[in-house]
């Protein structure tokens, strides 16, 4: 029997890994448990860096649940990020044949030549109210991760 210690995942590792990301109710969001496990870098933004922390120290065949509050995941919601947007500045950033209807997720472009993102809550006649939060800001989540391996 070998004493070589199992590897650890550190702030840069590659790891082969299932990981599932669900709602506190258990709805998924997100899973690799049923397909290909995930392989991936520590540090390389591939995943949230609050669910990288989670997976720093794990050894190689750990399995675990962190059960994370909303302020340990996406933050709570943060009501300033409710934003009326005129129409003329939708029309600007959208085909001018498009149609929008409430629930939709709308890219808008970012100074600085990013983007973002706001779900449309309502369309008035001068305006349109979206939501730019984070659609998972303010939700408890789940974490179920199984390391496979690590690199």
């Amino acid at each position: 029997m070998s004493n070589t210690p199992q590897p650890v995942v550190t702030a840069s590792t590659f790891l082969t890994l299932h990981y599932r990301l669900s709602t506190a109710s258990g709805q998924d969001i997100v899973s690799t448990f049923d397909e290909n496990p995930a392989t991936l870098q520590v540090g390389s933004g591939q995943l949230a860096p609050f669910l990288e922390t989670c997976l720093i120290g794990l050894r190689e065949g750990a399995h675990l649940s962190f059960d994370l509050t909303s302020e340990e995941a996406f933050g709570p919601r943060n009501p300033d990020l409710l934003q009326r947007v005129s129409l003329s500045t939708l029309q600007e950033n959208s085909d001018p044949d498009h149609t929008y209807e409430v629930g939709d997720l709308v890219d808008f472009a970012a100074p600085g030549g990013g983007q973002f993102a706001g779900v449309l809550l309502e369309m008035g006649e001068q305006d349109a109210l979206f939501d730019f939060n984070h659609p998972l800001a303010g939700q408890a989540l789940k974490f179920e991760v199984r390391i496979i391996g690590v690199l």
